[in-house]
């Protein structure tokens, strides 16, 4: 019992399995099915706040990013007082990145099917570096608002993280180069919609997306 509980704190290792499955809590895919659809069958097939705004609206829209912050800002801001180590921060940078990996790859839903970790990661951070979260908000709103691009958004704040961070706490923080890594990982997860910005065929709110040429060959 000594290896998961001692003087009434956990093991460092149970609050990152315990950070894993929070993040594993699929909030996009159980207002679809509240609605009567799998999410991961529609629009873009993202189980994310973004795919749950285009098909459901923001009433839905709303409470899953809601959702999907706070399953990252548990884990990586209270989860550490509830464990025995010397190296809070460390552990709750491991405890964040469980829960954006059970965002990625839910348990619950076997793995098949996630977000891209933008909600979740901020959510993260907003534990982590709350004012650097203010500032990559800010980015996100200003991008969407001009652009009406949700994923360009999401991409510029997330370029933007590493510097707020730097910018808040300093490069030598301990958050920085996980900052770097987040962002990273969100201009990973969004390649696709990367590609589709520069061919403008992205879904946006103030336009529907171009159609590619009838004689174009099609893509696999």
């Amino acid at each position: 019992m000594d290896a998961v509980i001692r003087d009434g704190l956990l093991a460092p290792w149970v609050g990152v399995v315990l950070s894993y499955l929070m993040g594993s809590f699929p909030s996009a895919y159980l207002a679809g099915r509240v609605k009567g659809m799998d999410l991961r069958t529609v629009g873009s097939g993202n189980l994310g706040a973004t795919n749950v705004l285009r098909t459901l609206g923001w009433a839905w829209a709303a409470p899953v990013f809601a959702a999907d912050a706070l399953k990252g800002f548990v884990p990586a801001f209270l989860v550490p007082y509830f464990i025995e180590t010397g190296h809070a921060d460390w552990w709750a940078i491991a405890n964040g990145a469980a829960a954006i990996a059970g965002h990625a790859k839910p348990i619950f839903l076997l793995g098949r099917g996630g977000g891209k970790g933008v909600a979740t990661g901020a959510g993260v951070f907003l534990g982590l570096a709350p004012v650097a979260v203010v500032i990559t908000t800010a980015v996100f709103a200003v991008t969407v608002f001009a652009s009406g691009y949700v994923s360009l958004g999401s991409l510029l704040a997330a370029a933007a993280l590493p510097p707020a961070v730097a910018l808040t706490q300093g490069v030598q923080s301990v958050f920085f180069w996980p900052s770097v890594a987040i962002a990273g990982f969100v201009w990973w997860t969004h390649r696709a919609n990367i590609g589709r910005l520069r061919r403008g065929e992205e879904s946006s709110f103030r336009r529907t997306p171009s159609a590619p040429p009838a004689s174009a060959p099609e893509g696999r």
